[in-house]
């Protein structure tokens, strides 16, 4: 007789497809389903959930986009109970808030993986505060905490303690990011002519991401060369974005597009992948853009050194720095071989440390610990009530 499976909770904020979103999905792919069932809770909907659903994967979706919503809390804990949960395994800040006192008051374990803390540089001091203060509560409600980069891991202990963590980095599919794969002509779609640079900028359209510094670059780069910015995302700074790219006089240089699901569609048009994020977790869609060997220009943050060496495997630039970055890309747009040798370096830097099987081992070696702490401490009540 086969032994009980360990049934899991995947829970993450939204149903629209980001990084986080990526992840989850990969993970829940990965895990071995002769050992692991999960069952996945999101707090909105989107195409997440429909590619859940198309996998066969029990989806469920408690509407709210609020944190530590307590209005939600019985109708988590409703869902604990009916599918009889193991483990909560929290995607982000918001998925930990709206689960905790849920897992908590049935004695379920909680795992926490940071995507990136919800406090960063450039808030506003109280709610900067607030936000260390929420996530230091988070990490004591949570039985493992994991961090996706060592600087993610560092910056949380030098504000609290975490009592147990581990670092276990972001891995890609390389069957679905594969360059050799065919592709539609996405180019051809939007008239890229074969001779044009094309550079991807493939994020939410937030201040995270910093799509303005970017559209200042473009405004600094040689008019003659022959590049251009497919801009693919949504998010509270497009409009902004737009009306910035009109003022410089570069509307002509930028493609904006909505977000799409066909990422490695989308790679596979593009010659440079950009990135000049303020702050990371581990960016997912640089790993994507590398296994895809593409070459990166991305900002010298932390997290995104714990990937890039630059010059080897991508270029990193200053963060806020328009003129570096017109120059990153000046010279990857004029050097072809450079920008092939940077891709097969980049892709075998994701080959090596960055795939989803050497992830999904890790995640599931956590999950497995905590199943045999949990029997431990069951079968000690039961002596103790002898």
């Amino acid at each position: 007789m086969s032994a009980k499976k360990i049934k899991i909770l995947q829970t993450i904020r939204q149903g629209k497809i980001g990084g986080g979103e990526s992840h989850v999905l990969d993970l829940v792919q990965e895990l071995d389903k002769d050992r692991y069932e999960s069952v996945v809770l999101s707090f909105t909907k989107g195409p997440m959930i429909r590619r859940m659903e198309e996998l066969g994967i029990k989806t469920y979706v408690i509407e709210t986009e609020k944190p530590f919503d307590k209005s939600k809390r019985k109708e988590v804990s409703d869902i604990l109970i009916a599918e009889n949960i193991d483990i909560v395994h929290a995607h982000g800040t918001r998925a930990n808030s709206n689960t905790y006192y849920s897992a908590k008051s049935l004695s379920i374990p909680i795992v926490y993986t940071v995507h990136g803390w919800s406090f960063h540089k450039g808030q506003n001091f109280l709610i900067k505060k607030l936000r260390v203060l929420g996530e230091q509560f988070l990490v004591g409600k949570s039985t493992i905490t994991i961090c996706v980069s060592n600087s993610n891991l560092q910056e949380g202990q030098g504000l609290f303690k975490i009592k147990n963590a581990v670092v276990i980095k972001n891995g890609i599919n390389q069957q679905r990011f594969n360059p050799d794969n065919t592709y539609d002509d996405l180019r051809g779609e939007l008239n890229i002519a074969k001779d044009e640079v094309l550079v991807g900028y493939i994020v939410r359209v937030t201040m995270q991401k910093d799509p303005l510094t970017l559209i200042r670059a473009v405004s600094l780069i040689d008019q003659s060369i022959k590049i251009k910015f497919l801009f693919v995302g949504e998010g509270d700074l497009l409009e902004e974005a737009k009306r910035l790219a009109a003022e410089l006089n570069v509307g002509s240089k930028i493609i904006f597009l909505n977000f799409r699901q066909d990422v490695p569609n989308v790679l596979n048009a593009i010659d440079i992948y950009c990135l000049p994020s303020l702050w990371e977790g581990l960016p997912i869609g640089v790993l994507e853009a590398m296994a895809m060997r593409k070459a990166i220009v991305a900002t010298d943050i932390e997290a995104n050194k714990e990937i890039i060496t630059n010059k080897q495997n991508g270029m990193l630039v200053p963060v806020k720095s328009p003129g570096l970055l017109a120059g990153a890309l000046t010279m990857l747009a004029a050097d072809s071989e450079l920008r092939r040798t940077l891709g097969i370096n980049a892709a075998k830097t994701i080959a090596d440390n960055f795939n989803v099987q050497k992830m999904t081992r890790q995640v599931e070696d956590v999950y497995d610990s905590l199943v045999i702490q949990k029997n431990k401490e069951s079968g000690s009540k039961s002596q103790e009530s002898k």
